[in-house]
């Protein structure tokens, strides 16, 4: 159930310029951080866009993007919650420009996003999707790029893509008839639904393209979905299971197929962790070593080794994790 705080549709007259592109904004759980979201919106160095804020749910949003709604260029969706994915493919429902883009509810654009995006999907008719690179801030990883932990590779193809030697930045632009045509994101998935998406798309024969530079701002922050790493990597495992299984046949299927190996191979790592921190320090010591992690780096050798001859000290240890 979805309900609307005005007609989303372009009226002659209005004195708003007619939109290439809607940035679609689920903002559930954010709080103020959704006006650095909608003000980096308001910043875009070129006017022709719409913004559907999507509160999935969450009642607290209404009262923060109420200052935002006298520009009428700014909607606000109010849904019932069905999670990110079903927010998503609710404004993008609601939306009727040819350019579609994502931006999370405590994220920023640059300036230049929506003039970036477009440029590049009309330089290439082919193209159904875009992404650039981003810059961390916020609680760690200050200043530093996406791509340098999450390598862009190019060009981007679907064998880069599954093997995540190219990466798609989630804050990305789309072109309507493609995201339509696939069906909107998959909202039996937790997370990883973008990644999904991307999946469908290049299969379906659509190209990315790619904006090598940072086109928006991460932030980094307790809470996120993206540090639960047992739910991402379930659902990591999830989609590439799908992918496997859509492209049986062709050359990209083994590649997904391996790929769900590694993923079943972090998947144990996670389950072992687990036991070291509900005190099966010995079983689970036995099952890090056996899994290569002593193999990361001379800090975890000599912190397992630690942890074999006194487990007391498991917790404390446990801590050069975050740090390597």
């Amino acid at each position: 159930m979805a309900t609307q705080s005005g007609d989303m549709k372009d009226e002659p007259g209005a004195g708003i310029p007619a939109a290439a592109m809607t940035i679609i904004i689920p903002a559930y759980g954010v709080g103020a951080m959704l006006g650095d979201a909608l003000d980096s919106v308001l910043a875009q160095d070129r006017p022709d866009w719409r913004a559907i804020v999507v509160d999935d749910g969450d009642s607290r949003v209404a009262g923060h993007v109420a200052p935002y709604l006298a520009d009428p260029r700014i909607r606000f969706l109010q849904t019932d919650n069905g999670g990110l994915p079903t927010a998503r493919n609710r404004a993008i429902a609601a939306s009727d420009t040819p350019y579609v883009a994502l931006l999370d509810g405590d994220d920023i654009l640059e300036p230049d996003f929506v003039s970036a995006m477009i440029s590049v999907l009309e330089a290439n008719p082919n193209a159904g999707f875009a992404t650039g690179d981003a810059t961390f801030f916020g609680a760690d990883r200050v200043g530093e790029l996406f791509s340098a932990y999450c390598p862009q590779a190019g060009p981007p193809t679907l064998e880069k893509l599954i093997r995540r030697e190219f990466n798609v930045f989630g804050l990305t632009a789309m072109r309507r008839e493609a995201i339509d045509g696939i069906g909107g994101f998959d909202t039996g998935l937790k997370s990883s639904e973008d990644l999904d998406a991307w999946i469908r798309l290049l299969s379906a024969g659509w190209d990315l393209a790619h904006v090598p530079r940072p086109l928006a701002r991460y932030r980094r922050r307790e809470g996120q979905m993206s540090g639960n790493t047992p739910v991402m990597l379930r659902t990591a495992h999830a989609v590439m299971s799908k992918a496997r299984d859509h492209l049986a046949g062709r050359p990209e299927a083994a590649a997904a197929a391996e790929m769900i190996v590694r993923i079943e191979h972090d998947m144990a790592i996670e389950e072992a962790f687990a036991r070291v921190r509900a005190g099966q320090v010995r079983a689970g010591v036995a099952d890090l070593i056996r899994l290569g992690v002593g193999t990361r780096s001379p800090r975890w050798r000599k912190a397992l080794l630690l942890m074999r001859i006194a487990p007391f000290l498991a917790p404390w240890l446990l801590r050069v994790r975050e740090r390597t």
